[in-house]
């Protein structure tokens, strides 16, 4: 009677499962970080790993979707996902775009009072002294 070897066939095949899991999540770190386009295909290609398999891993294929989305929505970024501007930093940076502009307006404001006023005393400067 031969001796039951298959836990070797098992622990082999978990192994290669956890590689294959390695080298695609590797893979998809590597490319955000480098700014490429995160992709079902760019990931198989840089992992050695197929399309199909990638579809089969829930939680890779959810990280592949979020980062595919991510960067269709910012064309011509190469910033990795976590180094985005979070939209409550675009929110402060408007806030503080809008306050400077209502700054300079009322600035604006001010100096177009002061010119105009100097201008009027000019002109009445002029008109009791008559022209040069």
């Amino acid at each position: 009677m031969r001796a039951d070897n298959s836990h070797h066939i098992v622990d082999a095949a978990r192994r290669r499962s956890e590689y294959t899991r390695a080298k695609a999540i590797q893979a998809l770190r590597t490319l955000d970080a480098a700014g490429e386009p995160v992709t079902f295909e760019t990931i198989a290609k840089q992992a050695g790993v197929s399309r199909s398999w990638l579809y089969t891993q829930p939680d890779l294929r959810a990280e592949i979707e979020r980062l595919r989305t991510a960067h269709r929505r910012g064309p011509g970024s190469s910033v990795p996902a976590r180094q985005r501007t979070s939209d409550a930093s675009l929110l402060r940076r408007l806030e503080a775009a809008n306050a400077r502009i209502r700054q300079l307006s009322e600035e604006n404001r001010q100096l177009r009072d002061q010119l105009a006023h100097a201008l009027g005393e000019q002109r009445a400067a002029t008109a009791l002294t008559g022209p040069p």
